[in-house]
């Protein structure tokens, strides 16, 4: 069996933000950390090369010119997710920061003009996230639109008339906005997508190659289904109504056959239609399915699952069969996959929750982050290292996460650190008393690193110590050091920090960690934008006064994603370490 630093050596294809196909359909970009930083990698006649890029800093997100001679990209220098847009010219070979001199953030989203002179981008420059265009000739970005909420994401349609934007909303909504960009008979006015005059909680825009119409994904009573949007009517039909979510919508470059991602708890697949035909389904096996893109022989789509690193697979529309294009991992695991399980939540709801079955009495408590995320049948060594030793896992899927309705995924809004936090103790409850364990460990990352720390001061009979990473622990303290869409998030989640600041310190573990009574430790990143590490150092030092124990990994140069790969096998290696400890004694 592979140690846990082999594991984590295994390098996968980036699956947080899309890869990109030529238009020609002869080259795919792609974002890997194949040599253990992230590059731009190009997949061509079954071939696979390094681009020479020449900017130092973790590359993602790339998105091809309408004429397929440059890429764009985004380009973390420091962790911090102040991301610089760059272009690289494939006719010359070089690369360009056209962000250079900035000394504010950019999303790591943008799209090509038709005409090849610009982008869309997403810019913090005015103080919240906003649509500019950002000029390939040097001179300086200019703002299209501010929608006066945090943006996230931009197309540009192909006849170059509109961008739509994609920007947060209520709770954890998100919006579409169809901004008027080219030339238009008369007064054109930026269109929200709405229906019986309310704002729809839609994402994900996607045009076909007429323009005529924008696909995109959208909350359809409980689950998020696929509409389509007609520009000349602004009338919406709707092409899916299923149980589970359909999201992530993608045109062929034909525009006659439009597919997406299904999603029904733990599983996916891809689904599409050609034509007018009846909906079909296809997939690579029981995993994770991502970002897909049609081609004319089949859909490029990134896939993982719990012996499988996320990688760029190929499959045939007519007959499903999968072709591997990129091979991160040599050998074949056959780590045992989790059970999809629910138990009963304090107050007697249903919880679902992946279930490790380890052997062992010795179990951990895996919090996911988000909290609008939920762990599924993913590639995650750390955890099937952790199974692999004899330790049980579960993993919940909280109120709060995703992929179990909307009811589900509001149910923790204004009671962050509560309901979810309950949900997560009463897993540990489920685990003693159905024999499944004797002692308990908790660990999480970013909100679970939270929902770790609230399980520690609030039901700390349940566990024998907790590894709390990229965590933060005073809502009011890390609001106020946050970015400007970070600070929005909380407050459409949380009420308003003075309005609200009662629930903001009973929600806040650094004020209770006097009731933590089994060793903490606490792992964070230097630059980390959403979570500071200055909390960690405080809650360290507030415990080292009570004479807690407690251990404080502090990674200088890293944000809220590690990406250099030695402080990942670094950090999880002594995570591992310190659960294994706590589990022993």
């Amino acid at each position: 069996m592979l140690t846990l630093p082999q594991l984590l050596r295994v390098p996968y294809v980036d699956s947080g933000l899309p890869f990109a196909i030529s238009p020609d359909e002869t080259r795919i970009i792609f974002s890997w950390n194949k040599t253990g930083t992230w590059e731009l990698w190009e997949y061509k006649n079954s071939e696979i090369r390094e681009l020479e890029i020449g900017l130092a800093g973790a590359k993602f997100s790339p998105c091809f010119s309408h004429d397929g001679t440059k890429i764009a990209f985004a380009l973390d220098t420091d962790g911090s997710e102040s991301y610089h847009i760059c272009i690289h010219d494939f006719t010359t070979n070089t690369s360009t920061d056209l962000t250079s001199d900035i000394l504010y953030a950019h999303q790591p989203n943008m799209s090509w003009s038709p005409d090849g002179r610009g982008l869309a981008v997403l810019s913090e420059a005015n103080g919240q996230f906003a649509l500019y265009i950002l000029p390939l000739d040097g001179s300086r970005e200019r703002m299209i639109r501010n929608i006066f909420h945090p943006c996230w994401d931009a197309k540009w349609s192909p006849d170059g008339k509109w961008i739509a934007v994609e920007s947060e909303a209520t709770a954890s909504d998100r919006s579409i906005h169809v901004v008027p960009v080219g030339q238009h008979k008369g007064k054109v006015r930026t269109v929200q997508l709405t229906q019986d005059g309310k704002p729809l909680n839609a994402q994900h825009p996607a045009w076909p190659p007429d323009s005529k119409s924008l696909a995109f994904s959208c909350e359809d009573s409980e689950w998020f289904n696929i509409g389509i949007y007609d520009v000349d009517s602004q009338e919406i039909t709707w092409l899916t109504d299923s149980i589970g979510d359909d999201t992530q919508p993608v045109w062929s470059r034909s525009g006659n056959t439009i597919g997406w991602i299904h999603s029904e708890g733990a599983k996916t697949s891809f689904q599409f239609r050609e034509g007018g035909a009846d909906i079909r389904e296809v997939r690579v096996g029981a995993g994770v399915h991502a970002h897909p893109q049609i081609t004319a022989d089949g859909v490029i789509i990134l896939y993982e699952d719990v012996n499988h690193p996320p990688d760029l697979w190929k499959i045939d529309l007519e007959t499903g069969e999968a072709k591997q294009l990129t091979k991160s991992l040599e050998i074949e695991l056959n780590f045992s996959g989790p059970e999809e399980i629910q138990y009963a939540g304090m107050d007697g709801v249903q919880v679902p929750a992946l279930l490790y079955r380890g052997g062992s009495e010795r179990a951990v408590l895996n919090i996911h982050g988000g909290p609008n995320w939920h762990l599924q049948f993913s590639w995650n060594p750390e955890l099937s290292f952790m199974v692999a030793q004899g330790w049980t896992v579960l993993a919940p899927n909280y109120r709060g996460s995703t992929g179990y309705g909307k009811k589900w995924q509001n149910a923790s809004r204004y009671d962050m650190g509560g309901v979810d936090n309950d949900d997560c103790a009463a897993g540990a409850k489920y685990l003693l008393e159905n024999g499944l364990a004797k002692k308990i460990a908790v660990t999480g990352r970013s909100h679970g690193g939270y929902l770790t720390m609230t399980c520690l001061t609030t039901y700390p009979e349940l566990f024998a110590g907790g590894s709390a990473v990229v965590p933060f622990l005073n809502w009011i303290k890390s609001h106020y050091a946050s970015r400007e869409d970070l600070q929005h998030w909380n407050i459409e989640n949380m009420g308003d920090p003075e309005d609200n600041k009662e629930l903001w310190i009973a929600r806040s573990p650094y004020f209770f960690l006097d009731r933590v009574n089994a060793p903490v430790q606490m792992i964070c990143g230097e630059n980390d934008p959403r979570c500071p590490a200055s909390e960690s150092v405080d809650a360290r030092d507030k415990l080292v006064e009570l004479g807690k124990e407690v251990e404080l990994l502090l990674y200088k140069g890293e944000g809220h994603s590690f990406l250099k790969l030695e402080n990942v096998i670094d950090a999880e290696t002594r995570r591992v370490a310190f659960l294994e400890k706590i589990l022993k004694d």
